[in-house]
């Protein structure tokens, strides 16, 4: 008898584990946040597996990785990150670029988008918010339009810096910042694309910002079939549509 509840406790302790062999981790950048809530619906749908997320900067997601995160995949809004920690060894495949980004200006004040890129030289721009250069590669993006267009130096005291273009979104929304650099995906996900203006920005004054995914090591250990179903899936025709109505352009 002793022996019998001994096998029950142990399958009972055992439950939790097998509850999440089904789920994976997948850390992505700021800007796939509200994306990445369609795919991961559609992708459980088709698969079972469940896909748990953590939202943050690219260098800040990569910086939690080298240190040991259990992150299956790794979404970046760059290739830099991606292809770093695959030097690094923490994958055995290179990354892959899934979506290219589009950088937007956007604002809850009533301002005249009409004027382009010149409406932060404008009486009414005082603050305009943008995503730390350092961590998030379209914080770096917002910097070369500015630098490209020669407003960086004149525009230095208006520059607030968020940790990732989430905090940045924060500024705008909340008013904090009159103005600010986001991500198209941001200003058309269901939450956001009636609250309140915003333009594309010309797309010569920037760098194509080419998003890569990786495989991390971890999943190659512990979850890889798991991981290489939803890696494969972000090149399916779902995905990519998904991907188009939030606005990215596709490789």
């Amino acid at each position: 008898m002793k022996k019998i509840i001994l096998i029950v406790f142990a399958f009972l302790l055992a439950l939790p584990l097998f509850a999440c062999a089904d789920e994976i981790t997948v850390a992505a950048a700021a800007n796939v946040q509200f994306t990445l809530e369609d795919l991961k619906t559609e992708f459980t749908k088709e698969t079972g597996i469940d896909v748990k997320t953590v939202i943050g900067s690219s260098g800040k997601l990569t910086s939690q990785i080298e240190n040991g995160a259990p992150f299956d995949i790794f979404l970046s809004a760059d290739m830099k990150y991606p292809a770093a920690l695959y030097q690094e060894g923490f994958s055995l495949r290179s990354p892959k670029i899934y979506a290219y980004g589009v950088l937007v200006l956007w604002t809850m004040k009533d301002l005249d988008l009409s004027k382009g890129i010149n409406i932060l030289t404008g009486p009414g721009v005082k603050k305009i918010a943008l995503a730390n250069p350092q961590l998030a590669p379209y914080g770096r993006q917002a910097v070369n339009v500015l630098k490209f267009c020669k407003l960086y130096d004149p525009l230095q005291k208006e520059l607030v810096f968020g940790e990732s273009i989430s905090q940045a979104n924060q500024f705008i929304a909340t008013g904090a910042a009159d103005i600010g650099f986001t991500a198209k995906s941001v200003v058309l996900a269901p939450d956001m694309k009636d609250k309140g203006k915003w333009i594309q920005v010309d797309p010569q004054s920037y760098e194509p910002i080419a998003q890569g995914v990786i495989v991390l090591r971890y999943a190659q250990q512990n979850h890889s079939k798991e991981a290489k179903e939803f890696y494969d899936f972000l090149f399916s025709a779902p995905a990519r549509e998904i991907f188009k109505k939030y606005g990215y352009s596709l490789p």
